[in-house]
């Protein structure tokens, strides 16, 4: 086949992001449609098909990678629920998308696609073991072990905005208290300042004192979430996406002097801390990853 290709989608409550992408990581084309209202699976499922359809045209496809706003299963095959969609609940997306283009689908967490995408083309390209961060609505997570996306044996793993940070903290939605994402995320930072991330950024780069002294504080709680996911996977490089990440200039100097106090250095040596690259393209770019290293296993 000439120039194979694979496509990887980007699901989300608001847009479909769509890139196709040579085994290189080359990017030959791409589109993003909005995600139709109500976002029932079947409604999705048509858009995503008619998107495919345009974007291929009369190439061929070896496979699609899908990452989806919520867990799959530990084979790829099924959308167990999607947030911020309508109606998800054990979607079988992979087996109907195969049924109605003839195109091998595999699907995963919208975090482990961007993790994926930061080692493929991104801020982790040069490291081989890595985690991914993103503080954003939630604190997503993905954790790359010797070049490869680590799911674990249940497809689960890799939850890690779900540790525990304050055991008597606030009350997540996973039913865990004082979880990581209850210090990282947006809504805990307009809970903790009533401010909005961006509106503080813009306030640290002015500098403002009371910004500045929240986004060290900030750095501290994230430091200290980092440390406990240091000493189980001892990364090379931590990096840090999502809409938070914007202001990582204001936070990463005292979330890295909280890693140093809190983490030996036998299990820090060398670690790089990292602001990711690839924006709100790394979804879709990690799909096609996940799509690439579904065809090469056959």
């Amino acid at each position: 086949m000439e120039n194979p290709s694979v496509i990887g989608l980007d699901l989300g409550g608001t847009a479909i992001k769509l890139g196709q992408f040579l085994e290189d990581g080359t990017c030959i084309n791409t589109l993003t449609v909005d995600t139709p209202q109500p976002s029932t699976p079947e409604a999705v499922v048509k858009k995503m098909i008619e998107a495919i359809a345009q974007l291929t045209g009369e190439q061929n496809c070896l496979a699609l990678g899908i990452g989806t706003p919520g867990p799959a299963d530990k084979d790829g095959r099924i959308a167990k629920v999607a947030i911020n969609l309508t109606g998800w609940q054990d979607v079988p997306l992979a087996d109907w998308l195969e049924e109605k283009t003839g195109i091998p689908t595999i699907i995963a967490n919208d975090a482990n696609c961007a993790g994926l995408g930061e080692a493929w083309l991104g801020a982790g390209k040069d490291y081989e073991n890595l985690i991914l961060l993103t503080l954003g609505t939630g604190v997503g997570g993905a954790i790359i072990l010797n070049g490869h996306l680590f799911t674990g044996h249940l497809g689960a793993a890799g939850e890690l905005g779900l540790i525990t940070l304050n055991f008597d903290g606030p009350v997540c939605n996973s039913g865990n208290n004082g979880s990581l994402e209850q210090y990282g995320s947006i809504q805990a930072i307009r809970r903790m300042t009533g401010k909005e991330p961006a509106e503080l950024g813009k306030l640290a780069e002015k500098g403002d004192k009371e910004a500045l002294e929240f986004w060290e504080r900030y750095g501290c709680l994230l430091g200290a979430g980092l440390g406990s996911l240091i000493y189980v996977l001892t990364p090379q490089a931590i990096v840090i996406g999502g809409g938070i990440s914007g202001s990582t200039k204001f936070f990463f100097p005292a979330t890295l002097k909280e890693i140093e106090r809190r983490v030996l250095p036998s299990s820090r040596e060398n670690l790089q801390l990292l602001t990711a690259k690839l924006g709100n393209q790394a979804g879709m770019v990690g799909a096609a990853k996940l799509a690439w290293e579904w065809v090469d296993k056959k």
